[in-house]
């Protein structure tokens, strides 16, 4: 393989296996960007949030009168006096402002969903913690829903905007929420069982958690011969947790290919792993992955006994 990369640990020898059975954990410094890009997100949501509430509270209760030279007249019908001739208006000022806090809550949300998501696929949830799982990886739209939902809302029913503010402002509005969710969704989130999945093939392929990659590509390899990585950039070495914090998604569907490249061993049923990797890459939750069969038990890199039933 490339030589080792000055950031990656010292890989285990062949023939042993750094606790897979604990799960895929993520590295110190991923652990630690995740919980930074968390912390930046929540800020920017919560400025969002507080802006909606000052368009609320504050930008929408304001208004100008128009004719306030009328004339004071009594309803006959309640006995209280009232101005004839002076009505309310949103003013022209508050109006721009608003259409500039809709943006400016865009954006906030927006940039906090997409911190969020790299901290997800540097840090994710468990797909079997199905609640977590959902919030963790939507809480992105949620955020866009709550900081738009309410003041769009607001917005037709204010009294004083006329119909071309409420127009302009609610169909801006609808325009930014709808963009804002859809970033906010993420559609194929990243899980520990799929990182784990992908640890354990490494291993039971290699005998050892090392993988190579490139910087410019999205997923690592098991082999730094294949033309994939042969692009002129460093290629780097580690372990899928490294992998993951270089910005690597996944191990490669094509290691079959690339074992041979490197002349090493391939298991005689690597298409029913490969099958079984990309559903579970896919999100699958109850999908066996196979352990690798060798035509010759000798070219085994591993040997891992199944765990005694319980």
């Amino acid at each position: 393989m490339a030589e080792q990369n000055k950031s990656a640990d010292q890989s285990p020898p062949r023939g042993s296996v750094d606790e897979p059975a604990a799960g895929w954990k993520p590295t110190a410094v991923a652990k630690s960007r995740a919980t930074m890009f968390r912390w930046i997100a929540a800020a920017l949501w919560a400025i969002a949030i507080a802006s909606e509430a000052v368009a609320i509270f504050w930008l929408l209760r304001q208004r100008e009168y128009v004719g306030e030279d009328g004339t004071l007249v009594r309803d006959p019908d309640t006995g209280l006096l009232e101005e004839q001739g002076v009505t309310a208006q949103f003013p022209q000022w508050a109006f721009i402002t608003l259409l500039v806090l809709l943006v400016v809550i865009a954006a906030l949300a927006i940039t906090g969903s997409v911190l969020w998501k790299k901290a997800n696929r540097l840090d994710p949830a468990r797909r079997s913690e199905t609640l977590r799982f959902f919030v963790q990886n939507q809480l992105g739209a949620i955020i866009a829903i709550v900081a738009f939902l309410p003041l769009i809302i607001l917005i037709f029913l204010n009294k004083d905007m006329d119909k071309g503010q409420k127009a302009t402002a609610g169909i801006v509005g609808i325009v930014l929420a709808l963009l804002a969710t859809l970033i906010g969704v993420d559609f194929d989130p990243p899980s520990v069982e799929q990182y784990t999945a992908d640890q354990s093939a490494v291993i039971q392929l290699l005998g050892k958690d090392e993988v190579v990659w490139v910087d410019g590509g999205a997923v690592y390899h098991v082999c730094d011969e294949v033309s994939d990585i042969q692009t002129g950039s460093e290629k780097r070495t580690g372990t899928t947790a490294q992998a993951v914090e270089a910005g690597k998604s996944r191990l490669t569907l094509k290691f079959a290919s690339e074992l041979r490249a490197c002349g090493l061993a391939v298991p005689e049923n690597a298409d029913a792993i490969e099958a079984a990797l990309r559903d579970i890459q896919g999100g699958a939750v109850d999908t066996l992955l196979p352990a690798p069969v060798w035509a010759d038990p000798a070219d085994a890199p591993i040997e891992v006994e199944d765990a005694p039933a319980e």
